[in-house]
């Protein structure tokens, strides 16, 4: 799959380094952090790719709007402000820069659990106004004190082993980093009740998605040790804000450091401006250092998917994992246009299912780009060249319209090959399989039919079917469509290309001594004479005649690959 990018709308501050990363790698840039939401629709279909931080939101009628946009890059970890569904539904992805503030929100972390265990909040605001109240201010140590950490990835990762420093013990909990993973940083893996059993103090490392949303609620707090102390540097809505300001009243819970909240800014600030309250707006990710980083890194991440260097930071194209080397490029060609071809064999009709195998050392990894690839250009074929299926949305395409797919691939094969097969309810199946030989993707059979020589699947391809030899006349015959020819321009274009052929080629390619022995092909290439009219009409100056035994002298398909699906 390749990507292009052209101009690139930057819609939030970021540092000046983002700007120039682009500029340096021929990226035109625009800057431009005071546009509307309303405006932000307008502009948006001139770009192909768009950077942003919190502040701007890409809501679902912003990726409509946007005709050209390949990318959206959040310099950042979180990606609420980002509609990733409909996003992917367009073909677009969405980036963010996970480990770019990791260091500043665990630091930031960690100063609210200190600032909680001495009450600096409340203590400071005493000074401010004239006080000298020892007595009130009494706090804890943390040494000998359970953490509780919810999200065991980078940042909380990072907490962990920092509030170890000051003597606490760390449990966790998260449902992708296991036991295993949580143990090489000492901190004990457990479910989630223990947590709240055991903890002096929670924290929270997730991203707001339907289950962890209201996570600590009102059941919770009931459950957590009497004076719990909880903090949120992670997304508003985690906890639930009015639970925890009736456990911070009653005592439940003894303070809460928030960084995040529901709304932001909040439009009732009763919560923040609670006395066991140390609140924040929204700075985990302000220093210097952390701003400085997410803008090179979103940057950089941009140019290395331009180059086909890495597609770090996608969180909705796993299927580019392997697909984006110079190497990968031909089979993706490959799957695509095998992926065209079965659905136009086939009527253009939606199968039930799409079975893809796939065989070959240097395919071993490829199964999973293989199988969007087909899976795209058999939705751009049912959807008559739908410019917005990819690689990137083909799969989720598939799942909606109820298609299963299964990818397979089949070891100790020497020779790399690609098998589809789309399965259809009540009728035969169409199975077709290609390889890459060079760069060149080529169709090797049809229907387990094998060519002589395989299929080169570029210009405008021409399938016929047959049980006989066939003369050049019998194929001219062919050309007739429902008893009428084709415009005169096509009938001698394919004339004169067939006529010369017959004196230029001799011998399996084609033409042996005025006939075609079934299952043989020909590529027609490059004859000045006819280039021009060839681009007039809008065919490519290649064209191919795939030859299939079976039935009578009959064309089964007709097709134009003029350029690769993006």
């Amino acid at each position: 799959m390749v990507i292009k990018l052209g101009k690139v709308l930057i819609s939030d501050e970021v540092d000046p380094k983002c700007v120039q990363i682009l500029q340096n790698n021929n990226i035109e840039v625009v800057k431009n952090t005071k546009l509307s939401a309303e405006e932000l629709v307008s502009e948006i279909a001139k770009y192909d790719g768009l950077i942003v931080r919190s502040a701007t939101k890409v809501t679902a009628d912003v990726i409509n709007a946007a005709t050209n946009l390949k990318i959206i890059g959040r310099a950042g970890t979180g990606v609420d402000n980002i509609d990733t569904d409909a996003a992917t539904k367009r073909g677009i992805i969405v980036m963010n820069t996970p480990g770019g503030n990791t260091l500043s929100a665990a630091e930031h972390t960690c100063t609210l659990i200190i600032g909680l265990t001495r009450r600096l909040g409340a203590a400071d605001k005493s000074m401010k106004e004239g006080k000298w109240d020892r007595k009130r201010f009494m706090g804890s140590e943390l040494n000998g004190k359970t953490l509780g950490i919810i999200g065991l990835g980078r940042i909380g990762k990072e907490v962990a082993l920092r509030m170890q420093a000051f003597g606490m013990t760390t449990i966790g909990y998260d449902p992708f980093f296991l036991g295993d993973v949580s143990a090489t940083f000492n901190t004990e893996w457990v479910e989630l009740k223990e947590i709240w059993a055991r903890s002096d103090y929670i924290t929270v490392h997730t991203p707001l998605i339907p289950s962890t949303k209201n996570l600590l609620n009102d059941d919770v707090f009931a459950q957590c040790k009497k004076g719990v102390k909880v903090v949120n540097c992670a997304r508003g809505g985690i906890i639930d804000e009015a639970a925890l300001l009736r456990a911070l009243e009653s005592g439940q819970c003894g303070g809460a450091g928030l960084d995040v909240f529901i709304e932001e800014p909040p439009k009732d600030f009763t919560l923040a401006k609670h006395e066991k309250v140390i609140a924040t707006p929204h700075l985990g990710a302000s220093t210097i250092e952390a701003q400085t980083r997410v803008a090179e890194e979103i940057a950089q991440q941009f140019v290395d998917l331009v180059q086909g260097k890495s597609s770090f930071g996608a969180i909705n194209a796993s299927a580019l994992t392997n697909a984006l080397s110079p190497s990968s490029q031909p089979w993706v060609s490959l799957g695509q246009k095998l992926g065209v071809i079965s659905v136009c064999l086939s009527n253009s009709q939606s199968p039930v299912s799409v079975q893809v195998t796939v065989s070959g050392n240097c395919l071993e990894k490829a199964t999973s780009y293989l199988q969007a690839a087909v899976l795209a250009g058999c939705f751009k074929a049912v959807n008559k060249g739908d410019n917005h299926v990819n690689l990137i949305n083909s799969s989720l395409l598939a799942q909606q319209a109820g298609i299963k797919t299964t990818s397979t691939y089949v070891s100790g094969m020497d020779i790399p090959s690609v098998k589809v097969e789309l399965q259809y309810s009540g009728r035969e199946s169409v199975v077709v399989c290609g390889t890459v030989e060079g760069c060149q993707p080529k169709l090797t059979s049809v229907q387990g039919l094998s060519f002589d020589i395989p299929a080169v699947l570029e210009g405008h391809i021409i399938l016929y079917q047959l049980d006989r030899d066939i003369s050049i006349g019998d194929i001219i015959v062919s050309f007739m469509i429902d008893g009428r020819p084709f415009p005169a321009t096509y009938c001698f274009l394919a004339c004169s290309y067939l006529f010369q052929l017959f004196f230029l080629l001799k011998g399996p390619y084609f033409i042996n001594r005025g006939s075609s022995r079934p299952g043989s092909f020909v590529s027609m290439r490059d004859s000045v004479g006819l280039k021009q009219r060839c681009c007039d009409k809008g065919w490519r100056a290649s064209l191919s005649l795939c030859l299939v035994r079976g039935g009578k002298l009959k064309k089964l398909w007709c097709h134009q690959f003029s350029q690769a699906i993006p």
